[in-house]
């Protein structure tokens, strides 16, 4: 099978390329415009296969993309190219608009002329798979979870923007018949994501002395996911998922982003024996909440483990401490995103001005 990746070069669509040629047959054609959160070198170990292929394209140039689609003649497209930063949204929202709303439409325009000139077995194995995220469904309070069929209720640009995309995708499917498969996800975490995260963020700073900063309590809850068991589950949706379905796909392990940036320090301290700042904890610093901070984040995923048999195989505190590890070791990685293209300062202040200097969180 021969699959166009979007967003390729990006945290989730990196693993993604790098576990389908890892761990399958496929060929994959990588499609990024390389954004400033894209990056090639988390590619480095499968930019060399004979099945990889990278084209810097932007989802938005349909020209562009009608060509790159005759002459791979792709068999399915995964659908990642988006901006996805809630605290970026809030600042400046039009470029969320333009890539995940207008540039999914025209992917969508693309991939349907392609797929109507296609014949017999090969159209009707064709699959386009449209990957979002948990936010469009908005918060939750103290109890239960999302499901495929909980309503719409985005609050930030990001989430917004994220919603519209599903939206067409799956109008795609019901008006012009277009084989679409759908999957939504919760947060993601592992080695190689963009240090504006709350993950890595937190990691970053606390080896360096820096402050934590923690939007309002910190009791905000996420459903955390590790990307490689991500990506073996979008194989999966890929392949066995049902058209015209949604699958939600969650790590099954809730956890407070004070709890979060908690056990960071406390593996910090293990790993760091003789570092100046222990305990890192001591590094926390509670600042004012970003605007409309969704309370609490989780995803019931019993329809794709019992449809298709996937389930996590990280644990969160093998996967966490996985992760800290590799970026202890990576500092040449690190250094090079925050030296080129983020310092670490604030995002997410939207129109009001505020004197804290704090970071994302997830």
């Amino acid at each position: 099978m021969k699959v166009v990746v979007t967003g390729g070069a990006g945290f989730i669509g990196s693993a993604l390329v790098r576990y389908l040629i890892g761990e399958t047959d496929f060929a994959v054609i990588n499609l990024d415009k390389l954004t400033y959160a894209a990056d090639l070198a988390s590619l480095d170990e499968a930019s060399c296969h004979p099945r990889y292929r990278f084209e810097q394209t932007d989802i938005c140039d349909s020209a562009a993309l009608d060509r790159l689609f005759a002459r791979h003649r792709p068999d399915a497209v995964m659908h990642l190219a988006a901006e996805s930063h809630v605290d970026r949204s809030i600042d400046g929202p039009a470029a969320f608009i333009q890539s995940n709303i207008v540039g999914t439409y025209t992917l969508l325009e693309a991939v349907r002329r392609y797929w109507m000139a296609l014949e017999g077995r090969r159209r009707a194995a064709f699959r386009f798979h449209h990957v979002s995220t948990d936010e469009v469904y908005g918060t939750l309070g103290a109890a239960g979870k999302f499901t495929e069929e909980t309503p719409y209720q985005p609050n930030s640009p990001y989430s917004a923007s994220k919603a519209a995309a599903d939206h067409l995708a799956r109008a795609w499917n019901k008006t012009y018949g277009l084989p679409v498969v759908i999957s939504n996800c919760t947060n993601n975490y592992g080695p190689r994501q963009f240090p504006e995260k709350l993950i890595p963020l937190t990691i970053l700073n606390a080896v360096a002395g820096e402050r934590l900063p923690i939007y309002g309590t910190g009791e905000n809850v996420r459903d955390w996911l590790h990307v490689e068991d991500h990506a073996e589950a979008l194989h999966l949706i890929l392949r066995h998922g049902r058209i015209g379905e949604k699958y939600n796909v969650s790590g099954d392990c809730e956890r407070s982003n004070i709890a979060v940036v908690r056990q960071i320090c406390a593996i910090l301290d293990e790993l760091l024996p003789n570092s100046p700042h222990r305990p890192h904890e001591h590094l926390i610093h509670f600042v004012t909440d970003r605007p409309g901070h969704d309370e609490r984040y989780a995803m019931d995923a019993t329809k794709l483990r019992r449809e298709l048999g996937w389930a996590p195989r990280h644990t969160f505190e093998i996967g966490l401490r996985q992760t800290v590890r590799w970026y202890l070791k990576n500092p040449n990685w690190t250094n090079r995103i925050r030296t080129e293209r983020y310092r670490g300062e604030r995002l997410g202040l939207g129109e009001r001005p505020h004197a804290d200097m704090a970071f994302p969180v997830a």
